[in-house]
């Protein structure tokens, strides 16, 4: 018998009076063995997390949404359990790792006494006891000196910290099945390594079976052991994650290879989007829901809905041309145009001129300075204008607070910081408001950087009417459009949206001013790699016309490799190397340069479909 075993499974949200009940999930079925781990992909929107929550009964009560068909963990029909049954299941049969740790733990508590409460309310241990399961916990989730961080508030750990915080809150009551939700978004590659090994071995030392709920198929192609394609909420294909990797039968599959970036790929490839948008939910059509998307679609694909049949054994898709595969007329791989301003004699549109910036240590009653920390040290480096400067490193290394001098969100604690010949630490009313126009940012946790009270009509117009700029309808509803949303969205709180879909807005709004230098703080990192590559393409599209610059901090060395001029590695607050794209990947010169990209998720290893003819279907 499977540890998991989902069967015709939907969730309908209902709406109100006037609108439409929404069906966000489609009669899945999946399954699952012990020690074994299943990924979970699809674009934003696909019922994924709704699928997820299904597991733990989180989905809201009836009225406002209902559940039907089965879903089995060990024998035991989930579906039938009352409240205080399910208490007992979520967190000591069932638990989840949700996609923001930062939100899911309490701020109020340390970790410690987190994780010693989730035990204490499913086993009846003693509070050292208690502590001692926690310590165990988080020595499984890899945590350096875990003794030390059960006083530590969520706060004062790094990202990456705070991701094996949250492992070890979910695993602490030993679950039969672990629920991961895009646990590595926005985690350097070195991190990233060591949170999926980690949880792969949970898997054999436990028996434990893991859901993994992600965009990164580079991660399912070296993780998973099953792989299942979800797109507007049905499975549209599923099976081994190498077969389904390598030979997909679905075009929908196909087309998401086809825009995974590839740290193989030649240096500031152009990358293959998917034209259009998944449907809306309210609006589901009556045949394959993907049709209108597809370049290989017939008639008869708009007829009749596809159902999920196998086929080589265990290979399953929902596709009319599932028997005999039609392999997608993918547009040959191009270089991005030159941007509009890359002569080396201008000077450059930003310079940091040997910064320092240290933080206080304080002790004591009285609070009193012991030391200071070196978040960056003596670095020197340049951002000319219409070109683009990748910053790589782990967390922790200073490229984050490094982009806070430029920012003026901190000051250097030595050195200078000019934008255009401006130094930031110092600039008159006039240049201060050219800098707040001219500079804008994408930060990386899209959950705290869009105002819960605003509307994203109010977030979008916000910076135009700030600068005296025109914020109608149609000016929101093309940038709403360049980030793969429609004006749907503008009357809606960030409430309603995935984390893929708030990271857009908070792009759209970085692109309203068309600012000269954009910093890109792990930007694109919670897309998934439809809009991901629609978004690269069409910064590339503003550099070239505008001759816009871009600062990027980001993990993925694939996307550094498709976006990058020059790129700059940071370790320990310093530069340890910086060059050329192609010199860093050619023939990287530093040892941690080296282990970096040895330690990059294999996306190469997933096949995209041989390029055949160019389709007017396809974006570029």
């Amino acid at each position: 018998m499977p540890l998991l075993e989902i069967e015709d499974l939907s969730v309908t949200f209902n709406g109100g009076p006037t609108s439409p009940p929404v069906r966000a999930v489609d009669s899945v079925h999946l399954s699952l063995e012990a020690g074994e781990t299943l990924a979970v992909v699809g674009e934003s929107g696909s019922g994924k997390t709704v699928t997820a929550l299904s597991l733990l009964g989180l989905n809201p009560p009836e009225p406002v949404s209902s559940t039907t068909g089965s879903i089995r963990l060990d024998g035991t029909d989930l579906r039938t359990l009352d409240g205080k049954e399910w208490r007992a299941v979520r967190g000591r049969r069932v638990a989840m790792v949700f996609q923001d740790p930062g939100s899911a733990l309490n701020p109020l508590l340390t970790i410690g006494t987190q994780i010693t409460d989730a035990v204490r309310a499913h086993e009846r241990l003693t509070r050292e006891q208690a502590r001692r399961r926690a310590v165990e916990a988080l020595e499984q989730a890899r945590m350096p000196e875990p003794e030390s961080r059960l006083r530590q508030y969520p706060h004062e750990l790094s990202g990456g910290m705070r991701q094996r915080a949250a492992i070890a809150l979910a695993i602490a009551a030993r679950p039969k099945l672990l629920i991961a939700d895009e646990p590595t978004t926005a985690l350097d590659v070195a991190v990233q390594a060591e949170i999926m090994a980690m949880l792969r071995s949970l898997c054999v030392d436990l028996g434990m079976g893991l859901i993994l709920i992600t965009h990164d198929l580079g991660v399912v192609a070296e993780q998973a052991d099953r792989v299942a394609v979800m797109y507007a909420g049905r499975v549209v294909e599923s099976g081994p994650a190498a077969r389904v990797l390598k030979h997909p039968r679905m075009p929908y599959t196909q087309a998401l290879l086809a825009a995974t970036p590839r740290i193989d790929a030649a240096a500031r490839t152009r990358l293959v989007s998917i034209e259009g948008q998944p449907p809306r939910l309210r609006e589901r059509s009556s045949g394959c829901s993907f049709a209108p998307r597809c370049p290989v679609a017939v008639d008869d694909c708009t007829a009749s809905v596809p159902q999920l049949t196998v086929h080589d054994g265990d290979h399953a898709a929902a596709c009319l041309f599932a028997d005999a595969p039609v392999e997608l007329p993918v547009p040959a791989a191009t270089a991005d145009p030159a941007p509009a301003t890359t002569t080396g004699a201008e000077p450059p549109l930003v310079e940091f001129d040997a910064v320092d910036l240290r933080y206080p240590v304080r002790g004591g009653a009285l609070r009193r300075v012991t030391g200071h920390v070196h978040a960056v040290q003596e670095v020197s480096l340049q951002v000319e204008a219409g070109r683009t400067l990748a910053l790589v490193g782990e967390s922790g290394s200073g490229k984050t607070s490094l982009t806070k001098l430029l920012l003026r969100l901190e000051r250097p604690s030595g050195g200078t910081v000019r934008y255009d010949g401006i130094d930031v630490t110092r600039p008159g009313p006039a240049a201060l408001r050219r800098l707040q126009r001219e500079v804008q940012v994408v930060f990386q946790n899209p959950y705290a950087s869009l105002d819960p009270r605003l509307t994203v009509r109010q977030i979008l117009a916000e910076p135009l009417r700030v600068h005296g700029l025109d914020a109608d309808e149609d000016t929101l509803t093309a940038l709403l459009r360049d980030v793969g949303l429609d004006a749907f969205a503008l009357d809606r709180f960030p409430s309603a949206f995935s984390g893929g879909q708030r990271q857009r807005i908070a792009i759209a709004r970085a692109l309203a001013l068309r600012p000269r230098l954009i910093v890109c703080d792990e930007a694109v990192s919670a897309l998934d790699v439809s809009i991901q590559a629609q978004v690269l393409n069409l910064l590339a599209d503003l550099q070239a016309e505008h001759g816009m610059a871009y600062l990027f901090i980001t993990h993925d060395l694939a996307v550094v490799r498709s976006v990058a001029h020059r790129i700059a590695v940071m370790r320990h607050g310093r530069i340890v190397e910086e060059g050329t794209a192609e010199e860093i990947y050619a023939a990287p010169a530093h040892e941690y340069t080296r282990e970096l990209l040895a330690r990059a998720p294999g996306r190469h290893t997933a096949t995209t479909p041989q390029t055949k003819e160019r389709s007017p279907q396809w974006q570029r």
